[in-house]
């Protein structure tokens, strides 16, 4: 059973957020206060519940997925795929960056607002401790999101009173390195009083291992490779972790509450208990259940990344020769010929068995990730379940009565098969902006990958390659260095290739590639980039990427209510 049935703190007790709170004038007198409503230990349970709650947010956690778009690994359209940050045309008081601030910094006001309160609760000091490395832990990881977007900003730790200060909460930004060290201490704190796991009817909930995890992560981005070495060393060594069997699974109910998920959101569906991420909403096309929008795709490009199944690299020249060169020969390739009604396929295209047997040939992660072309999936249509075809043709507009994926926007791209639901799921899914499939914020493959990066950057590319093949291994992928000279990797330069193809693949639509790319200097190489449909027909834009991208702008709203904050570069 998943903890977060019980979120009913979030509605009966008041935090106010910390960037808004200056606009009221008085303290709620229509809701428990924090003073009458923490006596019992349930009363602290449901306050809790209402910190994670803030994760299932859209301006939090709730669309990470989407940050792949800002990665290369996605692209798309619309305010959920962050277009108009990829296309360099969003504007400082853009509500992403007003909206993301706000509500993160509501789940921080959540966790001090715990952290203040519990010591008045009747429990065992053990369990007030235990309740306070909780709360640190989700504080720090509200934080550290701050951090990665915006850099250094104001610490409000639980010595803040927002009932009594609201209105002189001014405080200017502090260091990136103090709220690191900030973020540091808490997980510290997390570590020492967390259990290591949670009977089932907690599961989910945040534990020591998660602590460590997060706190080796936080280093890994300050570029402390030995302090987050040792961290992630302990997860391994703990032995309370392992890779999941089945990747695709994985992703589904089952796998999605493995020994793999180190900390992932909690998502229920059903009847009276909608509480997830809109995954199927902007990842799924019309054919997942309530229709949908697939505003979030996997980028042409990225696709093609995935290898060989033999670990070569895939060149679509070998496929087909002059594939790369010429857009005639894509939409050779790529289209077929629907019926006038486009309810049925008239003539598909003479290289769709070419296609499937290339598929077959190619990483399996990229058949588990990705819905391609001429493969089927196991959609929802008039409320049944039904077995779609993913066909293209020029229009893309076969209605949902056909026997063929309709593609919102009629876009010639691929999309995700990744967290998108299969038919309602036997009941699970009431909703398409509440799917119940929990998402991985870390998970050990994530860990494996990072202490690889670790231990290459420390020098030993031969520990890092086994760690590497742990992960390949799993997805049925050759080991690095087991034969070919293809599969060969020995300097740190060839090894770190390696880590940036591996977390690409594994990691795709976890909303992991945008903060890769920015921690490793990357995010440039992405500018100027055109995302095209996959037949070649069509650019659906061109990115613009400068220095400024590596920080988000601090909302000019908080800006103009306190002139203390200053902006990032920019962004003026």
């Amino acid at each position: 059973m998943k903890f977060n049935k019980i979120l009913i703190a979030a509605a009966t007790i008041s935090t106010l957020s910390l960037s808004s709170c200056y606009d009221l004038d008085r303290y709620p007198d229509n809701q428990l206060s924090s003073g009458t409503f923490f006596k019992t230990e349930s009363h602290a349970k449901q306050a809790m519940m209402g910190v994670y709650s803030q994760m299932h947010s859209t301006a939090t956690f709730g669309m990470y997925f989407s940050f792949d778009c800002l990665g290369g690994v996605s692209f798309g359209y619309d305010n959920p795929s962050y277009q108009t940050i990829q296309r360099g045309t969003v504007a400082v008081n853009a509500a992403y960056f007003s909206n993301t601030w706000t509500y993160t910094y509501e789940g921080i006001a959540r966790a001090n607002n715990v952290l203040q309160n519990i010591d008045n609760v009747d429990m065992t000091d053990q369990l007030k401790a235990q309740y306070k490395g909780e709360a640190k832990f989700m504080r720090a990881l509200f934080y550290f999101n701050l951090l990665n977007l915006y850099g250094g900003v104001p610490i409000y730790d639980e010595t803040t009173i927002i009932a009594e200060e609201f209105t002189q909460m001014l405080k200017p930004r502090n260091t990136e390195e103090e709220v690191r060290n900030f973020i540091i201490a808490d997980l510290k704190d997390a570590e020492t009083t967390l259990p290591a796991s949670w009977d089932a009817a907690n599961a989910g909930r945040a534990t020591s291992g998660a602590a460590t995890a997060l706190k080796g992560k936080v280093y890994l981005y300050a570029k402390q490779y030995q302090a987050a070495s040792d961290c992630f060393k302990n997860i391994i060594d703990s032995g309370k972790y392992a890779l999941y069997s089945n990747y695709a699974n994985l992703f589904k109910p089952a796998g999605d509450e493995s020994s793999e998920m180190i900390f992932a959101i909690q998502n229920l569906g059903g009847v009276g208990q909608d509480i997830g991420m809109p995954m199927c909403f902007y990842l799924g096309a019309r054919a997942a259940y309530g229709s949908c929008w697939n505003n979030v795709m996997p980028a042409t490009t990225f696709v093609d990344s995935y290898e060989w199944a033999d670990g070569r690299p895939f060149d679509w020249d070998e496929v087909v020769p002059g594939y790369n060169s010429s857009n005639t020969i894509k939409q050779e390739v790529w289209y077929s010929k629907p019926n006038t009604t486009k309810t049925a396929i008239e003539e598909y295209t003479p290289y769709k068995e070419q296609l499937l047997q290339m598929y077959s040939q190619r990483d399996p992660r990229m058949a588990a990730s990705i819905i391609l072309p001429y493969t089927t999936y196991a959609g929802w249509s008039k409320n049944a379940n039904k077995t779609f075809e993913f066909a293209i043709f020029k229009g893309m507009g076969i209605p949902n009565d056909g026997a063929f994926i309709n593609v919102n926007g009629n876009h010639e791209a691929y999309l995700w098969r990744k967290f998108v639901p299969e038919g309602n799921m036997n009941g699970a899914i009431n909703n398409r902006e509440d799917t119940p499939i929990n998402f991985p914020l870390i998970r050990y493959a994530d860990v494996l990958l990072m202490q690889a990066e670790c231990l290459n950057e420390l020098g030993d590319q031969t520990g890092a390659v086994a760690l590497i093949n742990q992960v390949r291994t799993r997805a049925g992928m050759p080991g690095i260095n087991s034969g070919p000279a293809f599969l060969s990797a020995n300097s740190k330069d060839e090894v770190f290739s390696r880590i940036r193809h591996e977390r690409a693949v594994e990691l795709a639509c976890e909303g992991q590639s945008y903060f890769d790319m920015k921690r490793w200097g990357l995010l440039e190489t992405l500018n100027s980039k055109k995302e095209m449909y996959i037949t070649g027909s069509k650019s659906l834009y061109t990115r613009s990427v400068s220095d400024r991208d590596y920080l988000w702008p601090i909302p000019s709203g908080e800006i103009d209510k306190n002139p203390d904050l200053t902006q990032n570069p920019g962004w003026q």
